[in-house]
């Protein structure tokens, strides 16, 4: 076994002390993430109907509930430390999927998906996120085990995702169909009109796609992207899978119900994409550090620790969501007074 490898597995193994993540714990914990995607199905899906901001805010504040208890649940059987990380990557997941929103929303208004379906959408689209996010963990955890130099690209990812997400902070976002969604519309014909919730009917001797297919590819292959962004940054906070999977789990599992509940609020929030890029280029210093220490090139006394992490994540996004309120109330006082 290599020096790399010795030293991952005894930082590994030393963060996830306490957890005890035996095979009954992964059961346990995947078993009550499916009873709560079954009761979403069961409850709030069962009739397609437009959610409504009451509906949508009890969900929402279920959702968090069920995360900060979990969280409670990993801090008694792990400890502190690991309660912390836990606690840092669904913040960080959290916020990350806020921004994501916007773009659910382009792609919900450019195929003109009616509002009784939307919550339909958002739920395949998740169920599609998890097992794409469970694929880019499970080879992200092989990856940070095995090799250090995996920190260096994680982190220049990051810092490079930072940079493009200031750049365009102010250019207009408009949706592009991307090549999977071009391909499906070439190699299948899609009706002009949505059939209920159905993906394909048949009409005129052929099976056709419809519109509802189509969305789904697009928010499917948009889950892809994000999920390219968000692994690494939590990667940053935890390297333990464990952690890393069920942070993005609750965060996925309350986006739907924050999709409808922010609604227009989303535009408010014209600094998140700052606050967002600030975090993951933090980050992505912290990342290039670990590895620097895991070669010992920098003293031990300048490895970023998790309690600082959850501050500094905490404070941005306070900063950012003030600022961008307080901007958003000036810009339209000064419309309603022109």
């Amino acid at each position: 076994m290599s020096s790399e490898m010795i030293v991952l597995a005894e930082k590994a193994r030393a963060q996830t002390e306490g957890l005890n993540e035996t095979w009954w714990v992964w059961l346990a914990t995947l078993g009550g993430l499916a009873v709560l995607l079954l009761l979403d199905l069961v409850i709030v899906d069962r009739k397609p109907h437009e959610v409504t901001i009451g509906e949508a805010s009890k969900w929402v504040c279920f959702y968090i509930a069920c995360a900060l208890l979990f969280g409670l649940g990993v801090w008694y059987f792990g400890g502190h430390d690991v309660a912390i990380q836990y606690y840092t990557g669904y913040i960080t997941e959290y916020s990350l999927s806020v921004d994501n929103l916007f773009i659910f929303m382009v792609i919900m208004s450019s195929f003109a998906v009616p509002s009784i379906y939307q919550h339909r959408v958002l739920l395949i689209g998740i169920l599609l996120a998890l097992v794409f996010r469970g694929i880019f963990i499970a080879v992200g955890a092989q990856l940070i085990n095995r090799f250090v130099w995996v920190f260096f690209i994680f982190g220049a990812f990051l810092l490079w995702t930072a940079i493009s997400m200031v750049r365009k902070k102010d250019e207009e976002e408009e949706y592009q169909e991307n090549a999977v969604v071009r391909w499906v519309r070439k190699v299948y014909p899609v009706t002009e009109d949505y059939h209920g919730t159905k993906m394909t009917v048949r009409s005129e001797g052929r099976r056709w796609l419809t519109p509802m297919a189509v969305v789904i590819v697009a928010i499917g292959s948009a889950d892809v992207m994000f999920a390219v962004d968000s692994i690494p940054a939590i990667f940053g906070i935890t390297q333990d899978p464990f952690l890393v999977f069920v942070a993005n789990a609750f965060a996925l599992m309350g986006l739907r119900q924050l999709y409808f509940l922010l609604g227009g609020l989303v535009d408010k929030l014209i600094y998140l994409s700052v606050g967002l890029a600030v975090i993951l280029g933090f980050i992505g210093i912290k990342l290039i550090i670990h590895a620097l220490h895991e070669y010992h090139v920098v003293p031990d006394w300048l490895e970023i620790g998790n309690l600082m992490s959850l501050g500094v994540i905490l404070a941005v996004l306070a900063v950012t969501t003030v600022a961008s309120l307080a901007k958003s109330k000036k810009d339209a006082q000064r419309a309603a007074r022109s």
